[in-house]
């Protein structure tokens, strides 16, 4: 593991796919100590939970955009709420 981690933070959710990948690799490859390997599955949890919360993050923003008169429009969250009570 020759490549500076950073902190899981400064990924944007490709950036964290992608180092996912390599520690995947990495674990399967059978070549890294115990250590390394559970300093490799730790970081790969961190990874998986940040790459989760983007696609929550991104399921949101979808579902805030309803399409009306042919357009993708804004939905205001709070009123689409207090509609449906």
């Amino acid at each position: 593991m020759s490549k500076k981690r950073k902190d899981t933070e400064e990924f944007r959710f490709e950036d964290a796919l992608d180092r996912l990948e390599e520690i995947t690799r990495n674990l399967e490859s059978g070549e890294l100590s115990l250590d390394e390997s559970l300093a490799a599955y730790e970081e790969g949890i961190k990874l998986r939970d940040l790459c989760t919360d983007y696609l929550g993050q991104a399921e949101k923003r979808l579902q805030m955009l309803q399409k009306k008169d042919g357009e993708l429009r804004p939905v205001d969250i709070q009123e689409e709420e207090a509609s449906l009570f």
